[in-house]
């Protein structure tokens, strides 16, 4: 049986072993580049397309090789078209001498870790959650992942300031400037406020539900961020997480989910 692959590793250089690790490395960083977004199924979909037409083209099916590389011939024009947002993130970060110590990376086996990165700070959005929904004030509250969302802060005003219950509070009080659209947390600072999300666009949530909760559903959707909403008709506590809307959440569940999502120790 081992014999079997012996050809396929005869007349193999030095410099085709480096080729096919320099692509195994650009892959595994386009794929943590759109891990997390709606881009991901795109980027699947064109490696399958592609590793499709190599495959029809060993077995020299003409008709399909055709077809399938007219595609390709035009798949670079398409990349640059659909990845445009994702292409930009890429060469802002290349331009940052600083990106790998605010990033964690892996490479092969190793873990460049950021010292300085902190545990989110649970308590305060709990806290402030209970309290705006027993006064049934109505918030949104998006806590980003990987992806960074810098596309929806910048819909926003910028806040950038430690999390704390007063401060999510005044944010949302009624008739406050910021109180329409939602926070965005980030990297345990409230970093934007105001900010306008996506709107689901799932047939399946019910009608009943408005627009807090299909911005929640329409920015999980989108990316790995969390969201939480508070009703302001009925004071109930939602999560959103994957597309998926929970309603009635209670608050010793929502730090519950929280400390699972973020890894925390209870």
């Amino acid at each position: 049986m081992p014999e079997l692959f012996i050809p396929l590793f005869i007349g193999l250089r030095l410099l085709d072993i480096i080729d096919i690790l320099l692509v195994a490395l650009m892959l595994y960083e386009l794929y943590n580049l759109v891990k997390g977004t709606a881009a991901i199924n795109i980027l699947l979909g064109i490696i399958a397309v592609f590793l499709a037409w190599r495959l029809v083209r060993a077995l020299e099916m003409e008709l399909l090789t055709e077809i399938l590389g007219a595609f390709i011939s035009v798949g670079f024009i398409a990349l640059i078209v659909v990845f445009q947002p994702e292409i930009r993130k890429f060469l802002l970060l290349l331009g940052t001498p600083s990106f790998i110590r605010k990033k964690n990376r892996r490479f092969l086996f190793w873990k460049l870790s950021n010292v300085n990165e902190e545990n989110l700070s649970i308590d305060p959005i709990v806290q402030a959650c209970h309290k705006m929904a027993m006064s049934k004030t109505g918030a949104l509250i998006v806590i980003g992942k990987i992806n960074e969302l810098e596309e929806y802060l910048n819909t926003g005003e910028t806040v950038d300031a430690r999390i704390s219950e007063q401060l999510i509070e005044n944010i949302f009080f009624k008739n406050a400037p910021l109180h329409d659209g939602a926070v965005i947390i980030m990297n345990n600072k409230i970093k934007a406020a105001s900010c306008i999300l996506p709107v689901s666009k799932n047939d399946k949530l019910p009608v009943h539900v408005g627009l807090r909760h299909r911005s929640a559903v329409g920015i999980t959707e989108k990316s790995d961020a969390v969201a939480i909403v508070v009703s302001e008709q009925t004071g109930k506590i939602s999560w959103s997480k994957g597309g998926e809307l929970n309603h009635n959440i209670q608050p010793s569940k929502l730090k519950a989910l929280l400390e699972e999502e973020f890894n925390l120790e209870k």
